[in-house]
């Protein structure tokens, strides 16, 4: 993997983190999050006119993984109101690939090799030195909700992961799959929030702001990966990827002061170094 690659991967996991700590810090998550989902919308739709039109196979995907997109942005919101950022995003973003790999396992019969269940077991303990603190960053009670919203949430990322790995073979290339796929996903969330927030969520406001920038963030953390991945092996490069837990650590306790120190980043490293071993 050439220094080049590397650097770009390592920009696409901080976007990510940073695009997720917007929405974390916005004074009405859902808003912020509806408003990210508009622009990611906005910049897929000069694309359709790119693309072909997939085919009825790949709408059954792709119907599937609107709801399931759909569902990972309504309980990220819930994690980020009831827990701090470097509490969940790491328990939310690690449980997923553990998942995959114990479903593939025991339900799919994929053999694996001894690495990937030591990676399974290092994520478990990085995510329960997290999760079982009796505080939080403000030293009031830790609140049992953001452990179960962010359960839930990394039922949802692995569950879209194993949709979208199936659509974006299907379809005629990963590109068409997920400029659809950006677009209407996008378009449907953007209308979740209009129902729940009404006429607000269209004033010119501060959650507008930061959803375009995380929006950005996140249109080009995805493409970056993608730019990546015709450059470099999979494996290596989704590996490199999940180090957003790391910088999330880092944004937590420096940024926003959530007072995890230490322990964060050094459980946040410990979860990166399991998922780069079920990658690898």
């Amino acid at each position: 993997m050439t220094l080049a690659v590397t650097l770009a991967v390592l920009a696409s996991a901080l976007l990510h983190a940073s695009w997720n700590a917007l929405v974390k810090t916005g004074a009405d998550r859902l808003m912020t999050m509806g408003w990210i989902a508009a622009s990611t919308g906005l910049v897929a739709l000069p694309l359709l006119f790119f693309v072909p039109v997939p085919p009825l196979d790949v709408w059954k995907i792709l119907a599937l993984s609107f709801v399931l997109h759909a569902g990972y942005k309504l309980f990220l919101v819930k994690c980020y109101e009831h827990g701090d950022f470097g509490q969940v995003y790491p328990l939310s973003r690690g449980l997923a690939p553990a998942i995959v790999t114990v479903v593939g396992a025991f339900w799919l019969k994929e053999i694996l090799p001894t690495a990937a269940f030591v990676g399974v077991g290092l994520i478990a303990l990085g995510i329960v030195s997290l999760a079982f603190r009796r505080t939080n960053g403000a030293g009031l009670p830790n609140d049992p909700r953001a452990l179960g919203y962010a359960l839930v949430t990394s039922l949802f990322i692995a569950a879209y992961t194993l949709n979208d790995g199936v659509g974006g073979r299907v379809a005629e290339s990963p590109h068409v799959y997920v400029i659809w796929l950006f677009f209407f996903d996008g378009l449907i969330f953007f209308f979740i929030v209009l129902a729940r927030r009404g006429r607000k969520f269209l004033v010119p406001q501060k959650a507008m702001a930061l959803g375009f920038a995380g929006g950005v963030m996140s249109v080009i953390a995805y493409w970056l990966v993608i730019w990546a991945m015709t450059l470099a092996p999979l494996g290596p490069v989704a590996a490199l990827r999940e180090t957003s837990v790391v910088f999330a650590a880092l944004i937590s306790g420096y940024l926003m002061k959530e007072g995890l120190g230490w322990r964060a980043i050094a459980a946040a490293c410990v979860v990166a170094a399991g998922v780069v071993l079920l990658k690898v």
